[in-house]
């Protein structure tokens, strides 16, 4: 079976039980799985190679009350065996596209300045970087 991208939601969390290898950052956690996505707002991409999870596109959709809605790309994880091939542009293509559906006016992207081939790759898209400022909290 050729490579598939496909939207999952809850009910889908058997699929994640063959994950290769590098897609997430952590071993994916069912519990949490489970929580993820059966958030409204949450979304996720997962491309399929023979049944097993390749490539991964997490989003959030921030609703607002006094502008549009904004599609946060929070994640995209390829296994080093599939980079390069067009997973990861093609799973971002479709999220863009479900984003839009969704009613969202824009999507951003963040990461961090040395890794070039997550810029070249949101660069292809049009888009050029901006400085932001980033403050992180733990808890």
């Amino acid at each position: 079976m050729p490579l598939q991208i496909r939207r999952v939601g809850p009910g889908d969390e058997a699929l994640f039980e063959d994950v290769a290898a590098e897609v997430f950052d952590e071993p994916v956690d069912p519990q949490r799985l489970a929580a993820y996505l059966a958030e409204p707002g949450h979304l996720m991409l997962v491309a399929l190679d023979d049944g097993q999870i390749v490539g991964q596109c997490a989003a959030v959709v921030h609703r607002h009350p006094d502008k549009v809605s904004e599609l946060y790309i929070d994640e995209v994880g390829v296994s080093p065996r599939w980079q390069r091939q067009g997973i990861a542009r093609k799973m971002l293509e479709e999220m863009f596209a479900l984003g839009k559906a969704l009613g969202c006016g824009e999507a951003w992207v963040g990461t961090e300045p040395d890794n070039v081939p997550a810029r070249r790759l949101y660069e292809g898209f049009g888009s050029e970087a901006e400085t932001f400022v980033l403050y992180a909290y733990e808890f």
